[in-house]
């Protein structure tokens, strides 16, 4: 399926899985990312999180979906790989500022 986002989002699922720093360019200098309940500012730590995250797993996500909820964007991914539960639909909430993401909340 073939889903129009914005493209620092089309972006950041190009990249998933794959490039910690690719992920991080994402995001504004000061953007940030909560994910299994911790947050990860900056771009270093969001290249952290993603590597590490990366290197546990090997899988892939698909944007099955994305709908608008007042300034976030949620996109609903289709993740498959190497981890219990396999396959999994997660929630990616995004908001932007300018062409970048400012904040990423990961859910199930």
């Amino acid at each position: 399926m073939s889903i129009e986002l914005p493209a620092a989002i089309a972006a950041y699922f190009d990249a998933d899985g794959k490039d910690g720093a690719a992920i991080a360019r994402c995001f504004t200098p000061d953007g940030a990312v909560k994910d299994e309940g911790q947050f990860h500012r900056g771009h270093d730590a969001i290249a952290g999180w993603k590597a590490k995250a990366s290197s546990r797993y090997n899988y892939t996500s698909e944007p099955v979906a994305v709908r608008r909820d007042g300034n976030r964007l949620i996109v609903t991914a289709r993740v498959t790989g190497n981890f219990p539960g396999s396959p999994v639909d997660l929630r990616y909430a995004f908001t932007l500022e300018g062409e970048r993401i400012a904040l990423l909340e990961i859910a199930p």
